[in-house]
Parts: structure tokens; C-alpha cells; sequence
């Protein structure tokens, strides 16, 4: 099988987000059939959703992969489980979120998983580490990254490395 390229969201607000972040950049590396190409500077975020939790730190890492799309995200799931995740409430604080962004220029719509991400085009927090590594990026169905990140411009973002 030809490796995907794939765009991974990370986001974390509890019990050192930094470093969680950081583990979860060396777990995907460790993946099988798997290269971590790169990743963006790390972002700090106001929460979305539910207003009463930490601010987030967010990122975007750039994987090759062997694994298909849906192992992939059983392999995600698997590291959001050992770094600490609990899945209580919708937008609730977690150690460690992790979102296939993109996969290739698959578009799909499973019950458990929707490629290009479904809420990416609406937050800075996603665009604007993901065109700080890809700068040219099409998103599926959307269109170049630049604009979708421009009608963002009212979500405030800090870079924090």
C-alpha cells in the first residue's frame, strides 16, 4: 500500500498540555509503517464550545502512513487513551484530542470517521498551524487554506513557540 499523507490535529487543556502535545508528537512517529514529517509551532487557544475549562494548546503534525484511514484512527484513539483521555462530556477538558485533518485528498463520510475534519474549515486554531507546515494546502471540497483561514480572523490565537 502507497503511504498516505496525512494532517493530524492535536489539542490538549489538562495536566501539562505542552508536554502532552510533545509525547503525542513522539507517539505518532512510533505508529506503524508511519514517518512524522513535520509539525507546526506549538498555538495557545481559548476553548470552543464549553467556556468553563483551561485554554487549549494546539498543533498540527504532517504524518506518511502506512495504515488505512480508519486504523489510523484506532491507532489515535489508542494514544488519547494512554496519554489519559476520558470521553465524558461533548468539548469537555482533555489530556489529548487528536484529529485526522486530512487524508490525502480522500473525502469520507463513515459514521465514525469524516475526512476532510468537518469543523476545520471554522477554526484558527486548525487553519493556522496547518498553513504554518502547508502553506499551498487544498482542503477537499473547500478549496485553498489561505481564505478559509481569513474568515477565521476574529479567533484569537497565540503562538507560544
Amino acid at each position: 500500500m502507497k503511504k498516505g499523507l496525512v494532517f493530524i490535529a492535536l489539542g490538549s487543556n489538562l495536566e501539562t498540555p505542552i508536554s502532552q502535545i510533545q509525547r503525542a508528537f513522539n507517539e505518532l512517529g512510533q505508529l506503524p509503517g508511519t514517518l512524522l514529517i513535520k509539525h507546526s509551532s506549538l498555538y495557545r487557544s481559548a476553548p470552543v464550545g464549553r467556556l468553563d475549562q483551561p485554554d487549549f494548546i494546539n498543533a498540527v503534525a504532517q504524518i506518511k502512513t502506512d495504515l488505512a484511514p480508519l486504523d489510523l484512527l484506532s491507532a489515535l484513539l489508542a494514544i488519547e487513551h494512554k496519554q489519559g483521555r476520558v470521553r465524558e462530556l461533548l468539548n469537555a477538558p482533555r489530556t489529548l484530542d487528536l484529529d485526522i485533518l486530512l487524508y490525502d485528498a480522500l473525502q469520507c463520510n463513515d459514521a465514525g470517521l469524516i475526512i476532510p475534519h468537518p469543523r476545520m474549515i471554522h477554526r484558527a486554531f486548525v487553519l493556522q498551524p496547518l498553513i504554518e507546515i502547508a502553506p499551498d494546502c487544498q482542503i477537499p471540497g473547500y478549496g485553498p487554506i489561505a481564505p478559509l483561514l481569513a474568515a477565521c480572523k476574529d479567533q484569537e490565537l497565540l503562538k507560544i513557540n
